[in-house]
């Protein structure tokens, strides 16, 4: 393909979604999910996408970029037939869910819209079989994808747009190559779209070899922006950072913390340690299947466990609303790592804490984030009287979370909608106040409520005894070490 000419734009003013020429169908989903105006990233990028023209969008994590790409996508969607028309590419399996996700979510008015999740960890006749019925859109991490390719699983003469999302970390993991042969197959006629937080040049080598007069939208964020996330730091001895661990959990109140290491052998022993003094921990790393690391990040996002310590690889496209606080108590020896893991916290205009533990005053993974970021990371200081001692810090954190999750064994392919399960759990046959349950999150095959702890054993009681949309499922209370039905 021809190499492309780039135009910088830095998007200063934000129009309404009315003026970027949605279908009425999408304007009314996106103003029922309540967005009132749209992000840099997406007023840039969606008129573009929906001319049809090839774009490298450039803009950090939490900016809008999976709806700049989705809303497009949906837009071009032949509903009618039922054949691959989108591809979208992601480094991990989680990121793929937490798109999909999104995608139907903003599709909800589309009726008949088919999208399929195309990971590893999770058996591949079924992925093959549901190609074979037919999908509209794809999403999938590169080795899955390529599998499917080349058994002749997946038919990519139909598709119009692919989309590389996260296309930096893509290739930080060594997924280059196999991008590669994924994109050759494809109509020489497509759409295809990249989105990086990171411009280097192996960015721009994939997108003179894959894409034509490619638009560049680099999002400038407001000199403020940055004040979304405090960035601080604390030095502590090699033995001590266990304390100094149960010391931030305590001195920074939090709903949700997202504790990050190097290692799955230090996150399965940080996550083991903590449980065993009480706190509503859990862990996410690359030792679990498919099926649990589902569970955890289920539990994580409806606040059923408050802290999760998890690898890098593990922890992208973790999705939490109002995350308050993300502690490194590893830090990564690359600067764009320490990026994408504070920009977890922060997102969409709410003030986020990310605290670095670190072991002498000078620390040069420390100094290369300040050079990327060009922002300080202040340093801080524990005053002796602040610091009851590890025993009193666990002792203060243990306890139970305000809400237990529930699995329902029943999803969409099931019919089952978040409205359906609220209903049973809170109409006559579950007697269960609104308050009491939280959020709903229905899957392909399986489903995961939120319940107050207090009315959690009732609830799977009621849901075992009754019907949702008059079928029974079983329902289980899922946890650390839980399995109670």
């Amino acid at each position: 393909m021809c190499h492309p000419l780039r135009h910088e734009i830095v998007a200063r003013v934000q129009p309404t979604f009315e003026s970027l020429s949605l279908s009425p169908a999408l304007l009314a989903v996106v103003d029922e999910l309540g967005y009132t105006q749209p992000t840099p990233i997406q007023a840039a990028s969606i008129p573009a996408l929906l001319a049809g023209r090839d774009l490298i969008g450039q803009s950090k994590t939490g900016s809008g970029k999976t709806a700049a790409f989705a809303l497009p996508i949906l837009q071009g969607l032949d509903l009618g037939a039922r054949a691959l028309q989108a591809l979208v590419l992601c480094p991990t399996r989680e990121l793929c869910a937490q798109v999909a996700r999104e995608v139907r979510k903003l599709g909800r008015g589309y009726a008949g819209l088919s999208v399929l999740e195309l990971v590893g960890g999770q058996p591949a006749r079924p992925q093959r079989e549901a190609l074979e019925r037919g999908v509209h859109v794809a999403i999938g991490t590169p080795g899955r994808l390529l599998d499917h390719l080349q058994r002749g699983a997946l038919d990519a003469r139909t598709i119009k747009t692919v989309v590389l999302d996260e296309a930096d970390r893509m290739l930080d993991m060594g997924f280059g190559e196999d991008v590669s042969k994924i994109l050759r197959p494809l109509p020489p006629a497509r759409q295809t779209i990249l989105f990086s937080a990171t411009f280097p040049d192996s960015i721009e080598a994939m997108s003179q070899a894959h894409q034509r007069d490619a638009l560049h939208v680099n999002i400038d964020e407001p000199d403020d922006a940055a004040l979304e996330i405090q960035e601080l730091r604390i030095d502590v001895e090699p033995s001590a950072k266990l304390h100094a661990l149960c010391w931030l959990l305590h001195a920074y109140p939090h709903e949700s913390a997202l504790v990050f290491c190097n290692f799955k052998a230090i996150v399965s022993e940080l996550a083991r340690t903590l449980a065993a003094s009480g706190l509503s921990v859990d862990r996410l790393d690359g030792d679990l299947d498919q099926f649990h690391r589902d569970q955890v990040l289920a539990r994580f996002r409806n606040q059923s466990v408050r802290v999760l310590i998890a690898t890098d690889v593990a922890g992208r496209g973790i999705d939490v609303e109002g995350l308050d606080l993300v502690i490194n108590f590893e830090l990564p020896s690359q600067p764009e790592v320490y990026v994408h893991r504070i920009g977890r916290t922060g997102r969409a205009g709410k003030k986020g804490v990310a605290i670095s533990l670190t072991t002498g005053p000078r620390d040069s993974r420390i100094e290369a984030a300040e050079l990327l970021t060009g922002r300080p990371i202040e340093t801080l200081k524990r005053e002796p009287g602040d610091d009851p001692g590890l025993a009193a810090l666990l002792e203060t954190l243990a306890g139970s979370p305000r809400m237990e999750t529930i699995l329902i064994s029943g999803g969409r392919k099931d019919r089952v909608r978040p409205g359906d399960i609220l209903g049973a759990l809170t109409g006559d046959a579950g007697g269960l106040r609104g308050g009491d349950v939280g959020k709903i999150e229905v899957q392909e095959r399986l489903s995961y409520v939120a319940v107050s702890t207090r009315v959690s054993r009732a609830a799977v009681g009621r849901l075992n005894s009754g019907r949702i949309k008059g079928k029974r499922f079983r329902a289980t209370l899922v946890g650390a070490g839980k399995s109670r039905s």
